[in-house]
Protein backbone atom coordinates (compact mmCIF):
# COMPACT_ATOMS: atom_id res chain seq x y z
CA UNK A 1 0.00 0.00 0.00
CA UNK A 2 1.20 3.50 -0.70
CA UNK A 3 -0.28 6.78 0.48
CA UNK A 4 0.47 9.91 -1.54
CA UNK A 5 -0.11 13.44 -0.31
CA UNK A 6 -1.98 15.48 -2.90
CA UNK A 7 -0.09 18.65 -3.77
CA UNK A 8 0.15 21.10 -6.62
CA UNK A 9 3.94 20.91 -6.84
CA UNK A 10 5.87 17.63 -6.69
CA UNK A 11 8.95 19.78 -6.16
CA UNK A 12 7.75 20.73 -2.68
CA UNK A 13 5.71 17.76 -1.51
CA UNK A 14 6.14 14.03 -1.88
CA UNK A 15 4.63 10.79 -0.63
CA UNK A 16 5.08 9.06 2.65
CA UNK A 17 5.76 5.58 1.28
CA UNK A 18 4.40 2.79 3.42
CA UNK A 19 5.97 -0.60 2.73
CA UNK A 20 3.82 -3.70 2.90
CA UNK A 21 4.67 -7.32 2.29
CA UNK A 22 3.52 -7.48 -1.33
CA UNK A 23 4.59 -4.28 -3.04
CA UNK A 24 5.93 -0.78 -2.76
CA UNK A 25 4.55 1.72 -5.20
CA UNK A 26 7.08 4.18 -6.51
CA UNK A 27 6.39 5.53 -9.90
CA UNK A 28 7.73 7.19 -12.97
CA UNK A 29 7.41 8.18 -16.60
CA UNK A 30 10.29 7.71 -18.96
CA UNK A 31 12.47 10.69 -19.83
CA UNK A 32 15.24 10.77 -22.40
CA UNK A 33 18.78 11.94 -21.93
CA UNK A 34 19.67 10.44 -18.56
CA UNK A 35 23.43 10.36 -17.99
CA UNK A 36 25.60 7.27 -17.93
CA UNK A 37 26.11 5.93 -14.41
CA UNK A 38 29.49 5.99 -12.72
CA UNK A 39 30.62 3.47 -10.15
CA UNK A 40 32.97 5.66 -8.15
CA UNK A 41 31.98 7.19 -4.83
CA UNK A 42 33.57 10.47 -5.86
CA UNK A 43 31.99 12.89 -3.41
CA UNK A 44 33.11 13.36 0.19
CA UNK A 45 29.66 14.29 1.43
CA UNK A 46 28.36 14.95 4.88
CA UNK A 47 27.01 11.39 4.80
CA UNK A 48 30.58 10.08 4.82
CA UNK A 49 31.20 11.92 8.06
CA UNK A 50 28.11 10.66 9.83
CA UNK A 51 29.07 9.89 13.46
CA UNK A 52 28.63 6.36 14.79
CA UNK A 53 25.03 5.45 15.49
CA UNK A 54 23.58 4.01 18.63
CA UNK A 55 23.11 0.39 17.64
CA UNK A 56 19.91 -1.59 17.94
CA UNK A 57 19.50 -5.18 19.05
CA UNK A 58 16.74 -7.54 17.92
CA UNK A 59 15.64 -10.43 20.12
CA UNK A 60 13.40 -13.22 18.82
CA UNK A 61 11.64 -15.35 21.40
CA UNK A 62 9.85 -18.52 20.30
CA UNK A 63 8.83 -16.73 17.10
CA UNK A 64 6.31 -18.35 14.77
CA UNK A 65 4.88 -16.64 11.67
CA UNK A 66 2.29 -18.49 9.65
CA UNK A 67 0.19 -18.25 6.53
CA UNK A 68 -3.19 -19.89 7.17
CA UNK A 69 -1.65 -21.64 10.19
CA UNK A 70 1.08 -23.15 8.03
CA UNK A 71 4.32 -21.90 9.60
CA UNK A 72 6.85 -20.08 7.42
CA UNK A 73 9.02 -19.34 10.47
CA UNK A 74 8.68 -21.87 13.27
CA UNK A 75 9.62 -21.29 16.93
CA UNK A 76 12.84 -19.33 16.30
CA UNK A 77 14.71 -17.80 19.23
CA UNK A 78 17.92 -15.80 19.31
CA UNK A 79 19.39 -12.30 19.25
CA UNK A 80 20.88 -10.05 16.58
CA UNK A 81 23.37 -8.20 18.78
CA UNK A 82 23.68 -4.42 18.70
CA UNK A 83 26.11 -3.35 15.99
CA UNK A 84 26.22 -6.80 14.39
CA UNK A 85 26.36 -7.60 10.67
CA UNK A 86 24.36 -10.79 10.09
CA UNK A 87 23.38 -12.70 6.97
CA UNK A 88 20.23 -14.80 6.89
CA UNK A 89 20.84 -17.78 4.60
CA UNK A 90 18.83 -20.81 3.60
CA UNK A 91 17.04 -22.44 0.67
CA UNK A 92 14.09 -20.93 -1.18
CA UNK A 93 10.92 -20.95 0.89
CA UNK A 94 12.82 -21.21 4.16
CA UNK A 95 11.19 -18.13 5.71
CA UNK A 96 14.03 -15.63 5.28
CA UNK A 97 11.94 -12.83 3.76
CA UNK A 98 9.09 -13.59 6.14
CA UNK A 99 11.40 -13.10 9.11
CA UNK A 100 12.75 -9.79 7.75
CA UNK A 101 9.20 -8.51 7.18
CA UNK A 102 8.20 -9.47 10.70
CA UNK A 103 11.14 -7.55 12.17
CA UNK A 104 10.07 -4.58 10.02
CA UNK A 105 6.53 -4.88 11.50
CA UNK A 106 5.01 -5.68 8.10
CA UNK A 107 3.97 -9.15 9.26
CA UNK A 108 2.86 -10.02 12.77
CA UNK A 109 3.80 -13.11 14.78
CA UNK A 110 1.33 -15.89 15.46
CA UNK A 111 3.31 -16.80 18.54
CA UNK A 112 6.32 -15.47 20.37
CA UNK A 113 7.75 -11.97 20.24
CA UNK A 114 10.20 -9.63 18.54
CA UNK A 115 11.89 -7.07 20.79
CA UNK A 116 13.90 -4.21 19.29
CA UNK A 117 16.04 -2.19 21.69
CA UNK A 118 17.95 0.94 20.73
CA UNK A 119 15.78 1.95 17.76
CA UNK A 120 12.32 3.45 17.42
CA UNK A 121 10.01 2.58 14.51
CA UNK A 122 11.36 5.60 12.61
CA UNK A 123 14.93 4.34 13.04
CA UNK A 124 14.30 1.02 11.29
CA UNK A 125 14.95 0.94 7.52
CA UNK A 126 13.69 -1.87 5.28
CA UNK A 127 14.76 -2.68 1.71
CA UNK A 128 12.39 -5.21 0.06
CA UNK A 129 13.28 -7.52 -2.80
CA UNK A 130 13.46 -5.82 -6.17
CA UNK A 131 10.76 -8.15 -7.52
CA UNK A 132 8.31 -6.66 -5.01
CA UNK A 133 8.73 -3.15 -6.35
CA UNK A 134 6.11 -1.72 -8.68
CA UNK A 135 7.27 1.44 -10.47
CA UNK A 136 4.24 3.04 -12.07
CA UNK A 137 3.83 6.44 -10.45
CA UNK A 138 5.42 9.63 -11.88
CA UNK A 139 8.33 10.51 -9.61
CA UNK A 140 11.87 11.69 -10.15
CA UNK A 141 14.93 9.95 -8.71
CA UNK A 142 15.57 12.83 -6.30
CA UNK A 143 12.01 12.76 -4.98
CA UNK A 144 12.21 9.01 -4.47
CA UNK A 145 15.32 9.48 -2.33
CA UNK A 146 13.54 12.25 -0.41
CA UNK A 147 10.83 9.80 0.68
CA UNK A 148 13.51 8.57 3.07
CA UNK A 149 12.75 11.68 5.15
CA UNK A 150 9.21 10.41 5.87
CA UNK A 151 9.91 10.33 9.60
CA UNK A 152 10.52 14.09 9.47
CA UNK A 153 7.80 15.13 7.03
CA UNK A 154 5.10 12.55 7.81
CA UNK A 155 4.06 12.81 4.17
CA UNK A 156 2.55 16.29 4.38
CA UNK A 157 5.40 18.75 4.88
CA UNK A 158 7.65 20.51 2.43
CA UNK A 159 11.04 19.22 1.36
CA UNK A 160 13.64 21.57 2.78
CA UNK A 161 16.79 22.74 1.04
CA UNK A 162 18.83 20.71 3.52
CA UNK A 163 16.87 17.57 2.64
CA UNK A 164 17.46 18.17 -1.07
CA UNK A 165 21.17 18.58 -0.45
CA UNK A 166 21.37 15.39 1.59
CA UNK A 167 19.43 13.49 -1.08
CA UNK A 168 21.80 14.77 -3.79
CA UNK A 169 24.79 13.71 -1.69
CA UNK A 170 23.26 10.26 -1.20
CA UNK A 171 22.84 9.85 -4.96
CA UNK A 172 26.50 10.77 -5.42
CA UNK A 173 27.41 8.15 -2.81
CA UNK A 174 25.77 5.42 -4.89
CA UNK A 175 27.25 6.62 -8.20
CA UNK A 176 24.17 8.46 -9.53
CA UNK A 177 25.27 12.06 -9.05
CA UNK A 178 23.59 13.40 -12.21
CA UNK A 179 20.40 11.33 -12.08
CA UNK A 180 18.27 13.43 -9.74
CA UNK A 181 15.88 14.75 -12.44
CA UNK A 182 15.47 11.40 -14.22
CA UNK A 183 12.23 9.48 -13.89
CA UNK A 184 12.57 6.10 -12.21
CA UNK A 185 11.22 4.18 -15.21
CA UNK A 186 14.31 5.17 -17.21
CA UNK A 187 16.65 3.33 -14.82
CA UNK A 188 18.06 -0.15 -15.15
CA UNK A 189 17.49 -2.69 -12.37
CA UNK A 190 20.92 -2.01 -10.90
CA UNK A 191 20.47 1.76 -11.07
CA UNK A 192 17.09 1.54 -9.38
CA UNK A 193 18.60 -0.53 -6.58
CA UNK A 194 21.22 2.19 -6.12
CA UNK A 195 18.39 4.72 -5.73
CA UNK A 196 16.87 2.57 -3.00
CA UNK A 197 20.24 2.45 -1.25
CA UNK A 198 20.41 6.24 -1.47
CA UNK A 199 17.00 6.36 0.20
CA UNK A 200 18.38 4.18 2.99
CA UNK A 201 21.31 6.56 3.38
CA UNK A 202 19.13 9.59 4.14
CA UNK A 203 17.09 7.64 6.68
CA UNK A 204 20.17 7.31 8.90
CA UNK A 205 18.55 4.30 10.58
CA UNK A 206 19.97 2.41 13.52
CA UNK A 207 18.63 -0.93 12.26
CA UNK A 208 18.79 -1.83 8.55
CA UNK A 209 16.89 -4.80 7.08
CA UNK A 210 17.94 -5.78 3.55
CA UNK A 211 16.16 -8.51 1.59
CA UNK A 212 18.38 -9.91 -1.21
CA UNK A 213 19.89 -6.49 -2.07
CA UNK A 214 22.20 -7.81 -4.81
CA UNK A 215 19.74 -9.85 -6.89
CA UNK A 216 19.97 -9.32 -10.69
CA UNK A 217 22.95 -6.97 -10.37
CA UNK A 218 26.22 -6.88 -12.24
CA UNK A 219 29.34 -7.55 -10.21
CA UNK A 220 30.54 -3.93 -10.11
CA UNK A 221 27.22 -2.62 -8.81
CA UNK A 222 26.99 -5.38 -6.22
CA UNK A 223 30.51 -4.65 -4.94
CA UNK A 224 29.80 -0.92 -4.76
CA UNK A 225 26.65 -1.46 -2.69
CA UNK A 226 28.40 -4.04 -0.52
CA UNK A 227 31.01 -1.41 0.30
CA UNK A 228 28.19 0.86 1.48
CA UNK A 229 26.84 -1.87 3.74
CA UNK A 230 30.27 -2.45 5.26
CA UNK A 231 30.64 1.30 5.81
CA UNK A 232 27.26 1.41 7.59
CA UNK A 233 28.42 -1.43 9.81
CA UNK A 234 31.59 0.46 10.73
CA UNK A 235 29.39 3.40 11.74
CA UNK A 236 27.80 1.17 14.36
CA UNK A 237 24.52 0.29 12.67
CA UNK A 238 22.94 -3.12 13.09
CA UNK A 239 22.45 -4.79 9.70
CA UNK A 240 20.46 -7.92 8.87
CA UNK A 241 20.70 -9.06 5.26
CA UNK A 242 19.09 -11.95 3.38
CA UNK A 243 21.67 -13.50 1.06
CA UNK A 244 22.21 -16.60 -1.07
CA UNK A 245 25.92 -16.26 -1.89
CA UNK A 246 27.80 -18.33 0.70
CA UNK A 247 31.20 -17.03 -0.38
CA UNK A 248 30.00 -13.46 0.02
CA UNK A 249 28.73 -14.32 3.50
CA UNK A 250 32.01 -15.97 4.49
CA UNK A 251 34.06 -13.02 3.24
CA UNK A 252 32.05 -10.07 4.58
CA UNK A 253 29.38 -11.08 7.10
CA UNK A 254 30.71 -12.13 10.52
CA UNK A 255 27.45 -13.72 11.68
CA UNK A 256 24.99 -16.02 9.93
CA UNK A 257 21.53 -17.36 10.73
CA UNK A 258 20.83 -20.52 8.74
CA UNK A 259 17.08 -20.84 8.39
CA UNK A 260 14.93 -23.62 6.99
CA UNK A 261 11.64 -22.62 8.58
CA UNK A 262 13.31 -23.38 11.91
CA UNK A 263 16.71 -22.16 13.05
CA UNK A 264 19.28 -24.74 11.95
CA UNK A 265 22.31 -22.75 13.13
CA UNK A 266 23.09 -19.22 14.35
CA UNK A 267 26.73 -18.44 14.97
CA UNK A 268 29.88 -17.15 13.30
CA UNK A 269 29.55 -17.51 9.54
CA UNK A 270 32.55 -19.80 9.16
CA UNK A 271 31.06 -22.14 11.75
CA UNK A 272 27.53 -22.12 10.33
CA UNK A 273 28.57 -22.63 6.70
CA UNK A 274 30.75 -25.62 7.54
CA UNK A 275 28.25 -27.32 9.83
CA UNK A 276 26.07 -30.39 9.39
CA UNK A 277 23.11 -28.00 9.51
CA UNK A 278 24.10 -26.64 6.11
CA UNK A 279 23.91 -30.12 4.62
CA UNK A 280 20.53 -30.62 6.30
CA UNK A 281 19.20 -27.38 4.79
CA UNK A 282 19.90 -28.67 1.27
CA UNK A 283 17.20 -31.30 1.71
CA UNK A 284 14.65 -28.72 2.81
CA UNK A 285 11.45 -28.59 0.73
CA UNK A 286 10.11 -25.09 0.33
CA UNK A 287 6.53 -25.89 -0.73
CA UNK A 288 4.93 -25.07 2.59
CA UNK A 289 1.39 -25.89 1.48
CA UNK A 290 2.33 -29.45 0.60
CA UNK A 291 5.07 -30.08 3.13
CA UNK A 292 4.09 -28.17 6.27
CA UNK A 293 1.45 -29.21 8.77
CA UNK A 294 -0.44 -26.58 10.77
CA UNK A 295 1.50 -25.54 13.86
CA UNK A 296 0.15 -27.11 17.04
CA UNK A 297 3.17 -26.57 19.30
CA UNK A 298 2.84 -23.80 21.87
CA UNK A 299 6.34 -23.83 23.36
Amino acid sequence: MCIFWAAKRWEDYYPDVLLECSSTYVGMRRVAGCPVATDGVGLMSTLNNTPPHVSASVTLKNLTISYNRHPAVHHVSGTFAAGSLTAIAGPNGAGKSTLIKAIASILHPDEGSITIEGASHEQVAYLPQATEMQRDFPMSVLHMVCTGFWHQTHGNRAITAEMREKAAHALAEVGLKDYGKCDLVSLSTGQFQRVLFARLLVQEAHLMLLDEPFTAMDEDTAMHLLELILRWHKQGRTIICVLHDFEQIRSHFPRCLLLARECLAWDASETVLQSEALMHSRFFKGDWQAQTLPCERST
